[in-house]
This record gives C-alpha cells, sequence and structure tokens, in this order.
C-alpha cells in the first residue's frame, strides 16, 4: 500500500462529541500505520468532557469546529464539523472514521484507502459491515439505517440499491470530490454525499468494502427518530427542492405531570462546496 500510495498524502478525521473513552485508542490505532497517514485530526463537535485533551495525548491534531473558517459561522452537527475538517488538513485523501468505535482495528482504514489507491476512477469509498446491537441480535443495529434510509434511497434513487450501508461513518474520498460538493446538516451528510456523488460522477465512481464487524454507542429510539427526520429532510431536498417539507419534528416526554411535545428543528441549510467559501485554500 505504501508502494501505491507513494506521494499521496493521506488525512484521516475523527468528528467527536463527547467520546472520551473511546477516541484516545482509535487515534494510536491510525497512528500505528505509520507513514500510510500523514496526519490524524479530531474536529471537536464541543465536547464538554475532555474529548479534546484525550485525542491531543494520544498524537491526533485537535481543533473545535468554531475555531476552523470563523466567519463562516458554527452550526452544530456531524456534516458541520466534516465539512470544516476539509479547511484544516491537507490530504489528497480524506478518511472519515467515527471517533465513538469500541472495536477499532487499521483495516477500517487500509481497507478503505485499498480502492482509493489502486483505482483513479473511485471517487468515494464507503465501507459496510454489521452491527451488533447488544443482546439482541449480532446485526441488530443500523434500525435508521433499514427503517429511514434504505426505503427512501431504494424508492428515489434506486441505482444505489445495492449500497449495503449508505449511512455509514467510516468512509474515504479524494478532496477533489469533497471540496465540490454540498454537505448536509448533522446526520443527512452522509447520505447526501453518496447521493450527490452518484448524480454528480455516475455509480462507477462508488466502491464498497467489508470491514466484517463494527461495535459502537447506541442511542435511543427518540434520538433515532431525529436522526431519520434530518435524513428525510435531506433525501427530499434532493428529490424535490422546490417543496420545502415542515422543518420541524414534534415527539413526546412522558412527566409526572403527563406527556409534553418536544419540538425539534431537524431542517437546516446545505454547507456549500468548500472550494467556493472564502478563506478555504488559506486556511489549509
Amino acid at each position: 500500500m505504501l508502494a501505491a500510495k507513494g506521494d499521496t498524502r493521506v488525512s484521516v478525521v475523527l468528528p467527536a462529541l463527547d467520546e472520551e473513552p473511546t477516541v484516545g485508542a482509535i487515534v494510536t490505532g491510525v497512528r500505528s500505520l505509520g507513514p500510510l497517514v500523514d496526519e490524524v485530526v479530531v474536529v471537536d463537535s464541543g465536547s464538554v468532557d475532555r474529548t479534546a485533551e484525550v485525542a491531543a495525548a494520544a498524537g491526533a491534531t485537535v481543533h473545535h469546529r468554531d475555531d476552523i473558517l470563523p466567519a463562516t459561522g458554527s452550526r452544530p452537527g456531524k456534516g458541520e464539523v466534516l465539512w470544516k475538517a476539509l479547511a484544516v488538513t491537507g490530504g489528497d485523501i480524506l478518511v472519515y472514521v467515527d471517533a465513538d468505535l469500541t472495536d477499532f482495528r487499521p483495516h477500517f482504514v487500509t481497507a478503505l484507502l485499498g480502492p482509493l489507491l489502486s483505482d483513479p476512477a473511485t471517487l468515494m469509498v464507503k465501507a459496510f459491515y454489521d452491527r451488533p446491537l447488544l443482546d439482541v441480535s449480532a446485526a441488530g443495529g443500523g434500525r435508521v439505517t433499514e427503517l429511514t434510509a434504505r426505503p427512501l434511497l431504494n424508492a428515489h434513487f434506486p441505482e444505489l440499491a445495492g449500497v449495503v450501508q449508505p449511512l455509514a461513518g467510516e468512509y474515504a474520498a479524494r478532496r477533489c470530490l469533497l471540496e465540490s460538493l454540498p454537505f448536509a446538516a448533522g446526520y443527512g451528510v452522509e447520505t447526501g454525499l453518496l447521493i450527490d456523488t452518484f448524480r454528480a460522477h455516475g455509480l462507477d465512481a462508488v466502491a464498497q468494502v467489508d470491514l466484517g464487524q463494527r461495535t459502537h454507542g447506541h442511542q435511543d429510539t427518540a434520538a433515532l427518530g431525529r436522526m431519520a427526520a434530518t435524513i428525510v429532510q435531506t433525501i427530499h431536498a434532493r428529490v424535490t427542492p422546490d417543496r420545502p417539507l415542515w422543518p420541524t419534528l414534534t415527539q413526546f416526554e412522558r412527566h409526572d405531570s403527563g406527556v409534553a411535545p418536544r419540538v425539534t428543528s431537524v431542517a437546516h441549510p446545505d454547507r456549500p462546496p468548500m472550494r467556493t467559501v472564502a478563506g478555504y485554500a488559506g486556511a489549509r
């Protein structure tokens, strides 16, 4: 792989929000790959624990999302930190790895790099894997994928029906691709990048690799509902952009006095292609 890499620069990016228990081991694992990875960057999305300190101690370069391109403002959510990572990395290839993995292994990076280093026509590589859900089932994770993302993608973009894990947080892509695409907000970012890559460059630009099994923390049903609503917004915006959906999601929480509504905004504008942003080249 080093021979295939040549002078190509590789950046591994971990988006992180309160991942103190896991981020250090992942950074250490990535750094064990030596010269195959040129930099490990953690972008902190507003953690209130010691995520930043642990990541830095393990050898990562750490940036807070608010400090990157401050003229653009700062928004919460995963899409924001992945977008801003483009401005603080130097790699020709970016490998995204979620910071909550409890079983990171080096092949999570090397497998994603393989297709990009061996085939110039490949622009994005998506991981797929089994996701154990505690003691429920060996592959019971990925509930938002199976209940929301996959049915919608199959209905609106049937060419993408063969993508095993469209919401995978582990994927890699060429900078020239990423800086040409808008980044959807929050958890819609992976879906948006996949659809926009397919639309701009065709299905053959996307590869997949099997990572085996991936274990990480799981969110409760209400949180998954908010994630699903964001993904619905992202897909709908790419199907009928002139007919926006209602921008909030109402859920309910039980208290001693009864049931109370919780209203969450789930519609946020995309960030523009990074190459159009003033100050991008200078930030790098």
